[in-house]
C-alpha cells in the first residue's frame, strides 16, 4: 500500500508563509534593480541578501496584522533587530491614522486554520511570482 503524503504540521506552514510573504513584502517594494529602502533610516539593501527584512509595526506574535500589508515593510537589520523595530519612527512612516488602525486590528484575536494558512502561502506564492 502507497504511503499517504504526511501533511504539514501548523508551525511548518507558519513558517512557510512567513518566508514567503517576506519575500513578497521586500521584492514588492524594491526598485527596478532590486533594491529597496528601510523605512525608518533610509538604508539601501537588495532584497535578496543585502541586510533589509521585512519589519512589522505591531509585532508578529499578533496573528491578526502579522500578514497584513500594512503593518510590514523593508527595514534593515540594525533598526528591525537592534533598535526594536524603531517603532516610534515606524509610526510617523505610517501616519497616525493608519498606525491607530493597525494598533487597534493587532488587538483582535485570530486564529488561521490551516487551510487557510494554505490559502495565503498560495496567494502570496503567486503574487511573488508575478513580480520575479
Amino acid at each position: 500500500m502507497p504511503k499517504t503524503a504526511k501533511k504539514p504540521t501548523r508551525s511548518k506552514l507558519i513558517k512557510k508563509l512567513d518566508v514567503i510573504f517576506s519575500q513578497y513584502i521586500r521584492l514588492s517594494r524594491s526598485d527596478k534593480k532590486g533594491f529597496c529602502t528601510c523605512i525608518t533610516c533610509g538604508k539601501k539593501g537588495h532584497w535578496k541578501n543585502g541586510g533589509i527584512q521585512a519589519g512589522h509595526f505591531m509585532s508578529r506574535k499578533h496573528y491578526s496584522t502579522r500578514w497584513n500589508e500594512d503593518n510590514v515593510h523593508p527595514q534593515c537589520v540594525a533598526c528591525n533587530m537592534f533598535r526594536s523595530g524603531e517603532q516610534y519612527k515606524y509610526s510617523i512612516f505610517l501616519g497616525t491614522d493608519k498606525a491607530n488602525d493597525l494598533f487597534l486590528q493587532s488587538q483582535k484575536i485570530v486564529k488561521f486554520a490551516n487551510n487557510e494558512i494554505e490559502q495565503m502561502i498560495a496567494e502570496y506564492s503567486e503574487k511573488l511570482r508575478k513580480l520575479t
